[in-house]
């Protein structure tokens, strides 16, 4: 019987056709070698030169990307779920997923550069060995150990912090809710702390130790990029955005906005 086809990890030439939507349920990497790039994620622009590292936890935030005519890079975008299947055992991921949400870039001295790269090309080596009768094992011990040097990269720029196994999980399932889109229907943090069986309190201090922010920046933060995609769509009227994203009415939602970006909705949208 034929093999199906591998998709846990794919590396690709480029990624000016980029769609958010091929990229859902995806983890983009990318090593730069040489020149520059750049791309737009979280409303902030990053310029990327050799040396830095990009992860990418959530594809759908990222447009515009660009490439000098001398880039040269290796791109590696893998699938979460063959992610998750290999079940790394280590609660530093959670810390990182959450600094990625606020900064996606990770400057590398040359030997963390070297051990990323060689890294990286192992595992594309070896992803074009498919009659290997254990692909798919391989391949989730290679790419564990990669993940776990970037791990160590990353806490090696931090604070060093030991999260239990009860805090990573509670974290890791109040953001999974938030990726679910729940933050549409509810903003209260009481929901959030109802729906995990613990209090709002406990909920925002675990959120404030981890990430450093209150569980009510991360519901506001997904809320808000997703009131700023939809307002870039011209053609959506202030009411019909109001009405996708649960606002009571116009001017309450108007009113968030405001408080949050400091402008009203109106003069945010004239800018594109």
């Amino acid at each position: 019987m034929k093999q199906a086809e591998f998709d846990g990890i794919i590396f690709t030439d480029t990624l000016l056709d980029y769609n958010s939507q091929q990229y859902t349920g995806r983890i983009i990497h990318i090593l730069c070698q040489e020149g520059n790039m750049g791309f737009t994620f979280q409303e902030t622009r990053y310029n990327i030169a050799a040396g830095d590292y990009v992860i990418l936890p959530n594809p759908a935030l990222v447009e515009e990307f660009s490439e000098s005519a001398d880039f040269r890079g290796i791109r590696m975008n893998l699938s979460a779920t063959f992610v998750t299947s290999i079940a790394i055992r280590s609660n530093y991921g959670i810390i990182g997923h959450l600094a990625l949400l606020q900064n996606p870039v990770m400057q590398l001295s040359s030997r963390d550069f070297h051990v990323c790269r060689e890294a990286m090309l192992y595992i594309r080596k070896r992803l074009e060995d498919k009659e290997h009768l254990f692909q798919e094992e391989l391949l989730g011990s290679l790419l564990t150990a990669h993940i776990l040097d970037l791990y160590d990269i990353h806490a090696r720029g931090k604070e060093a912090m030991q999260v239990s196994e009860h805090a990573a999980s509670l974290l890791r399932r109040f953001i999974e809710l938030l990726y679910k889109g729940e933050y549409i229907r509810n903003r209260n943090l009481d929901f959030y702390a109802s729906a995990l069986c613990i209090t709002p309190h406990y909920l925002s201090e675990v959120c404030r130790k981890i990430s450093g922010r209150p569980a009510s920046y991360w519901i506001d933060r997904f809320t808000l990029l997703e009131i700023t995609r939809l307002l870039r769509q011209q053609e959506l009227s202030l009411t019909t955005i109001a009405e996708q994203l649960n606002f009571s009415s116009v001017s309450y939602f108007s009113r968030y906005v405001q408080k949050r970006l400091n402008r009203a909705p109106s003069d945010y949208r004239k800018d594109f």
